[in-house]
């Protein structure tokens, strides 16, 4: 029969079966074994959820390893430290004695260090006439040193998930953009799609996913998103081949600022109108001119018909309704998501921001008469600050279409500013809000 030396603790505190596990481990230590005490600490640190442990217990950890001589931990040199609790408390960051006991007590209970006990509790080292300590009493490093290479996997485990959390919300970022995209491009082409119910599939995958979720409730929204956004391509490349669109006017964003008047951004054909009498943007100032030529039909036939240079015209007659556009620089203070949905992912013009509204009326479930309708009570720079507004506030608000025909409804009788709306998010979002905490 093998005898195993066994140790109980000092004075009141009990002898649990976990200790006697512990100590059972300790002595199972292959011979050589050795381990940095420094790598060997990150990784208690990657693995401190899987071990049960506080981060304040890993200070104490940290203080202890700190009074162990060597950098290499290794049975043939002693596992056993023993400072006091005066000098490990100004190691562990001015540590209280109270709170130095618990979280010592959170590592013996974790199975990472050991008690051995004296006679009357001290910790001290019983010395040769060499100077070799013989006797040793304090906390071993034992069960770390035995618990290396699990923890050292544990730790690798933690990393491993890290990372494929990192990687499934970067590709479900980029699955959520492409979708918004494809369909107000299916929007604005009229492709032949239910995308009313398309959108809808869309915003319920995106507000069933919590801010906060695990890899499991992401990996399912990645699967439906990406079958969803297979679905949309399917059918856009089923209309490109049997419409025969040239590759370049289907697939490159860049031609579409084309100095023709027919160019314009064909979503929503009364962007390029002007408001007020303000021509400082270089875009609306070489389409001014021709937007007040002769271009423009305004007979009862074209109305009939919905040409877009007949909603141009309305939008030119309703120019003198009043409400104040706000300079471009404000607005992205204010509203800063909006940005990200601008071509190339960021908006310095105007032209930018109209284009990246589009993008988000459709992503926000905003239908095209409704948008249209906000262009012609507001004008088309202050439907795209609006639409850029609703984004910020988008958690808060149930029905962004009806909110918005609220809005263009109070516009035409009069009873909506938009200066109070944007200056309560420059003050949440903007310099405003910044120095004001």
């Amino acid at each position: 029969m093998e005898n195993r030396y066994v140790t109980t603790p000092f004075g009141r505190r009990p002898m649990s079966l976990g200790m006697l596990a512990s100590q059972q481990l300790a002595e199972t230590i292959e011979p050589g074994t050795t381990r940095n005490k420094w790598k060997l600490f990150r990784a208690v640190c990657e693995a401190r959820p899987s071990l049960g442990v506080s981060d304040r217990a890993l200070t104490v950890l940290d203080a202890l390893l700190t009074f162990y001589p060597d950098n290499e931990i290794t049975e043939e040199r002693g596992l056993i430290v023993f400072p006091s609790n005066a000098q490990l408390s100004i190691r562990a960051r001015g540590m209280t004695p109270a709170t130095l006991r618990r979280h010592l007590a959170g590592l013996v209970d974790a199975g990472l260090i050991l008690r051995k006990d004296s006679a009357n509790g001290k910790r001290y080292a019983r010395r040769s006439r060499g100077g070799e300590v013989e006797e040793a009493y304090g906390f071993s490093l034992a069960p770390l040193l035995a618990r290396a290479t699990e923890i050292e996997a544990l730790a690798a485990q933690v990393v491993a998930d890290r990372e494929r959390l990192r990687i499934t919300k970067e590709q479900l970022t980029i699955c959520r953009r492409d979708i918004a995209k494809l369909i107000a491009a299916g929007v604005e082409e009229e492709i032949g799609c239910d995308w009313e119910m398309i959108t809808f599939t869309f915003r319920s995958i995106v507000e069933r996913t919590p801010r906060t979720a695990g890899i499991v409730c992401l990996l399912s929204a990645l699967d439906e998103m990406l079958l969803l956004r297979a679905e949309i391509a399917n059918s856009l490349e089923t209309c490109c081949k049997t419409t025969k669109v040239h590759a370049n006017e289907s697939q490159s964003e860049r031609h579409i600022q084309n100095s023709n008047s027919e160019s314009l951004y064909e979503s929503e054909p009364r962007f390029e109108t002007k408001q007020g009498a303000n021509l400082a943007d270089p875009i609306r100032a070489r389409r001014a001119p021709i937007a007040t030529q002769n271009e423009i039909p305004t007979s009862a036939a074209d109305q009939q018909k919905g040409d877009w240079r007949t909603e141009t015209a309305k939008a030119l007659r309703n120019e003198g309704s009043g409400m104040k556009s706000f300079p471009l620089g404000m607005v992205l203070q204010a509203c800063p998501d909006i940005a990200d949905y601008g071509p190339g992912g960021q908006v310095t013009t105007w032209r930018g921001l109209m284009t990246a509204a589009v993008v988000v009326r459709s992503m926000l479930g905003v239908s095209p008469s409704a948008y249209e309708a906000a262009c012609a009570a507001m004008g088309p720079e202050n439907a795209a600050t609006v639409i850029a507004c609703i984004l910020e506030k988008a958690g808060h608000i149930n029905s962004a279409g009806g909110y918005l025909r609220d809005l263009t409804r109070r516009t035409e009788n009069g009873e909506f500013a938009l200066g109070p709306m944007l200056m309560a998010l420059l003050r949440a979002n903007g310099p405003l809000g910044q120095n004001a905490g």
